[in-house]
């Protein structure tokens, strides 16, 4: 892969005795639109909270856009990652929770103008101006007043997807962002991220366990087990014709 933007290089992650990651090796090229499945415990999840540096590693690099991500270069090689080197590199992330983290006590417009005011410096005009754009994206034009209490649970995660947005990151990532939605809310989020997908060169690293949507908006899906890519493919090759039993046998359980 040329250039890839997002590349995990042997990377181990620990809770304790468990190693949810053994010496992964994963990365996703510049534009590329990247699923992630697998069993429950299989390090899914983990990849994208590594990459919001809300868990750390205890081996290999991980590098993003070229530059180590928990590392940074000192006099003798690398080093850990200082806390000004982690927060500039978490701006390049934009992540859209399962639970949509909304701030409670702000309206929707504040929730999407707070960062980019805080972190990035924009005046409020060019904030407020950005989350205007944002939620008509996400077709919440008219619900910029409200407070998120006021709005249904797949509103709410639009709004988070709005807000991931307005910080302009290089790679957009998505965390099961309808696990925690009503049924019938689920097809407006997917709605969502599929126009993303088709109408704007993001780069996109998705966890999920919506089969049929992974196998429509990815151009790659990688197959999670026991802290490692078992396979790895295109959709079509991935879900009519995997080549592992293990693969195979997932699917069979979440497809029938």
């Amino acid at each position: 892969m040329n250039d890839p933007i997002i590349k995990f290089d042997k990377v181990i992650k620990r809770f304790g005795d468990l190693t949810v990651l053994d010496e992964l090796d994963f990365e996703v090229g510049r534009g590329e639109k990247v699923s992630i499945i697998g069993p429950s415990g299989s390090g899914k999840s983990t990849v994208l909270r590594i990459l919001m540096t809300l868990e750390g590693i205890e081996g290999g690099v991980v590098t993003v856009n070229g530059e180590p991500l928990w590392h940074e270069e000192g006099p003798d090689g690398l080093r850990p990652a200082s806390e000004a080197h982690l927060h500039k590199m978490r701006t390049q992330l934009g992540m859209v929770f399962q639970q949509f983290n909304l701030f409670p006590h702000m309206t929707v417009l504040r929730n999407i103008t707070e960062a980019p005011v805080k972190v990035l410096g924009l005046s409020k005009a060019e904030a407020k101006g950005r989350a205007e754009e944002l939620l008509e994206l996400v077709g919440l034009a008219d619900q910029a007043q409200k407070y998120p209490h006021q709005l249904s649970g797949g509103q709410q995660q639009r709004v988070g997807i709005a807000r991931a947005l307005a910080m302009r990151p290089n790679v957009l990532l998505f965390d099961e962002p309808t696990s925690a939605l009503d049924p019938e809310l689920v097809g407006e989020v997917l709605n969502v991220i599929g126009r993303l997908a088709e109408e704007h060169d993001l780069t996109m690293l998705l966890v999920t366990h919506e089969m049929r949507f992974a196998r429509e908006i990815s151009d790659r899906v990688c197959f999670f087990d026991q802290g490692r890519i078992r396979e790895e493919g295109t959709p079509e090759e991935l879900f009519t014709d995997p080549k592992e039993d293990r693969t195979r046998e997932f699917l069979k359980a979440v497809l029938d």
